[in-house]
């Protein structure tokens, strides 16, 4: 009966996302299924066969150790913070990110990450016969992230139509970083992490094309020189015009600068988002001792949890841990679950994980007008602006959309 449950909610997810539909006649059905199918062969392969669960819980082990080998210089630097029982949020999760972002943005100066991006977004694009350049941006997203992406993407989304920056907004709010997912397997389960990021990748293409179906001729599907703000990573423009790569090491400390303050972002955000959580359940527990934000949010999010195949009980608690998520952030539910997790059924486990693994978030919907106001023009910046429903709609439907796509295979 729950996988009927689950196999209904998958199908009524694609409903909602007709229903909102901006355009439902220019909708690409073909295109959807085959996408679809693609995402079921995947889901199915990266968890029922051997071969497929080798393939994540090796990614799973390496991202585990490099954070292994990160809390060596944490250890040289606070030894008090390390060589403990229990290692807290901050210690355990957050500052092995000080290695991990530079790693990445070292494999992106020597040309290694765009290389796989360029090739992976053309395989995409012949597969789902999609524009090139949605293709490109979606696998850029699962690496680089979602301002990052956009970044460097600055001259193609100022030669490109509004519609389409709409759907590159919409899609961004759907994504993961690639150097936070050490982070992200210390807390949760890490093969559901990996079987999310392919799985969201394609989901996000799905939702977008019902929700903005865009007409995209043969002569605007093209892939516009990439490079933040008209240049590559570690590159800029000299007086005479020409391009003059970045010394490594000057390259290098921005890249640990930056990295620090991603550290810093990140508890900030879960300190703040934590503490006025509380304080809204103190005032509202004013009224009533059994409401909280959870309680109230759990309600809200109940049908859609249902429809992922959990009884009653685990729906409402699955449903207040989508609603804390959607409100501040992945960090804070899997702060909550990190150690009961591995009780949970597999079902259970594999639709929470997968649901909590990616940005999607109102805090990101700011961070995502933020990135767009500085690189294209106001008549895009305003269609954007004027669809921050249509951005939160498109990441909650892809979270739902792949977690109902993975928790199918996992029971």
């Amino acid at each position: 009966m729950y996988l009927l449950v689950n196999v209904i909610g998958l199908l009524v997810f694609i409903g909602v996302g007709f229903l909102f539909s901006k355009k439902k006649k220019d909708i690409d059905w073909r295109s959807v299924l085959i996408m679809l199918v693609i995402n079921l062969v995947l889901a199915w392969f990266l968890t029922s066969f051997s071969v497929g669960r080798d393939i994540v819980l090796g990614a799973a082990n390496g991202f585990n150790w490099l954070v292994q080998v990160a809390y060596t210089g944490i250890a040289f630097a606070l030894p008090s913070w390390v060589n403990v029982k229990q290692m807290d949020f901050v210690a355990s999760v957050l500052l092995p990110i000080l290695m991990i972002i530079p790693l990445f943005d070292i494999l992106t100066y020597i040309g290694v990450l765009p290389w796989i991006i360029k090739w992976l977004g053309r395989g995409l694009a012949k597969i789902t016969g999609q524009p090139k350049f949605e293709s490109f941006f979606a696998v850029e997203m699962m690496f680089l992230g979602n301002t990052e992406a956009l970044a460097v993407s600055s001259l193609q989304l100022k030669q490109m139509k509004a519609e389409r920056t709409l759907t590159l907004a919409m899609m961004s709010m759907s994504c993961v970083t690639a150097s936070i997912i050490g982070a992200y397997t210390q807390m949760m389960p890490g093969q559901f992490i990996l079987t999310a990021i392919p799985v969201n990748i394609i989901n996000a293409i799905i939702v977008t094309n019902i929700l903005n179906p865009v007409k995209v001729t043969p002569e605007e599907d093209t892939i516009a020189k990439m490079g933040g703000s008209g240049s590559a990573v570690g590159e800029e423009e000299a007086a005479d015009g020409k391009i003059e790569r970045e010394p490594f090491f000057s390259f290098l400390g921005d890249s640990i600068l930056n990295a620090g303050k991603l550290v810093l972002i990140i508890t900030a955000n879960v300190i703040a988002f934590v503490a006025l959580a509380a304080l809204i359940d103190k005032v509202l527990q004013l009224f009533n001792p059994w409401i909280t934000l959870e309680h109230l949010l759990g309600i809200v999010m109940f049908p859609f949890a249902w429809l992922m195949g959990l009884d009653v009980s685990h729906a409402f608690e699955f449903a207040q841990y989508m609603g804390t998520k959607l409100v501040t952030n992945e960090f804070v539910v899997m702060g909550k679950v990190q150690n009961s997790i591995t009780t949970f059924a597999p079902h259970y486990q594999a639709v929470l994980t997968v649901f909590v693994t990616s940005f999607a978030n109102f805090s990101t919907v700011g961070m995502i007008i933020g990135a767009f106001k500085g690189l294209v023009d106001r008549e895009k910046n305003d269609m954007i602006a004027k669809n921050v429903g249509y951005m939160l709609l498109s990441g909650i439907l892809v979270s739902l959309l792949s977690a109902a796509t993975v928790g199918l295979f996992v029971w």
